[in-house]
């Protein structure tokens, strides 16, 4: 018997032989192995299909269409992007939109990182301020939009009767191309200032402290640690925060439409692109060229973004390169 273990002990193929021959549970496709979990994650998917991805493909082949959405199509090839590289409404649509980004997205980022490094020190009701700069964010648009037009409006507004007590002349904030820009990105400001604090303040709280500890015990001030410390380290958050809201305002539409209406106010000063293909394509429906319109804001949207990512990725090149140089 002992020979027997021994012989055993010393042939280890037999005994992997042997748990071979045992037979194995069949490996069947991983479909019907995970089907429970596939039927689970499935409405999602399928949602997006139906809702989101189904659209954009028939926005595509609605470009290449006439079709007035009741009446047969008519293909007429690449005429609806030819007339929209002439058409002048168009291209009012593009600088208004151009010009209430700029006036907006800047003023809100800064503000938003100032607000975020305030809300990073010691102060107090800390938790109350985050929560009251991020209710603008959730706020009812149209709510909005009325609060809005009776602070600004040109007869009886709440900023006018101020400027008025003030000797200063009253501004057609809602009857004039500039005043009609403005109020417009007033409110895109107070509405997702709190939305990107909260964003910053992340990053800022994902930033080691030791850095901070680092630069006070080499003698830099409160500015030289925001620029050389703060700006740096948050580089990845102002960037999502820069194409986020570069496609927002390329995208902008809620604001000028319930405040000004369809028309886009007086002169069309408020008329954006996104509010253009709404106007064209379910008010003078011709959803071929408000298909166009949709497309040519996603080439101007992706073009902008590259721009933005480039820009900080060379910047980061440089930053890299000088930092090699001076270790070489």
């Amino acid at each position: 018997m002992a020979a027997l273990d021994e012989s055993v002990r010393l042939t280890p193929g037999r005994t992997a032989s042997r748990a071979t021959d045992q037979p194995r549970p069949r490996q069947g496709s991983p479909l019907r192995r995970f089907w429970p979990q596939y039927l689970a994650v499935s409405p999602f998917y399928l949602l997006f299909l139906v809702f989101g991805l189904f659209p954009i493909g028939y926005s595509v082949f609605l470009s290449f269409q006439d079709w007035d959405g009741i009446g047969p199509m008519r293909f007429v090839g690449l005429a609806q992007y030819q007339f929209l590289l002439s058409d002048p409404r168009f291209w009012n649509a593009v600088g208004n939109t151009f010009v209430i980004w700029l006036i907006s997205t800047i003023p809100m980022l800064f503000l938003a990182l100032v607000l975020a490094f305030l809300l990073h020190q010691n102060i107090r009701f800390k938790g109350f301020l985050r929560v009251a700069y991020f209710l603008p964010n959730v706020t009812s648009m149209v709510a909005m939009a009325i609060v809005f037009g009776s602070i600004f409006s040109d007869s009886f507004g709440i900023v006018n009767s101020a400027l008025a007590g003030l000797g200063i002349d009253q501004v057609p904030w809602l009857s004039s191309n500039w005043g009609i820009k403005v109020t417009i990105a007033v409110m895109v400001i107070w509405r997702f200032t709190g939305y990107n604090a909260i964003i910053y303040l992340a990053g800022l709280q994902a930033i080691p402290t030791d850095l901070y500890d680092a630069a006070k015990v080499d003698g830099a001030n409160g500015w030289r640690i925001f620029r050389s410390v703060t700006v740096p380290m948050l580089r990845p958050v102002i960037l999502f925060t820069v194409i986020t809201s570069t496609i927002g305002g390329l995208s902008l539409f809620t604001e000028p439409q319930v405040l000004l209406g369809d028309t886009g106010g007086v002169g069309e000063a408020g008329m954006t692109i996104v509010l253009y293909q709404y106007n064209q394509a379910f008010t003078k429906f011709d959803f071929g060229y408000g298909s166009a319109i949709a497309w040519a804001l996603f080439v101007i949207a992706a073009v902008f973004a590259i721009i933005n990512w480039r820009l900080i990725r060379e910047r980061d090149g440089i930053r890299g390169g000088r930092k090699k140089g001076a270790s070489a």
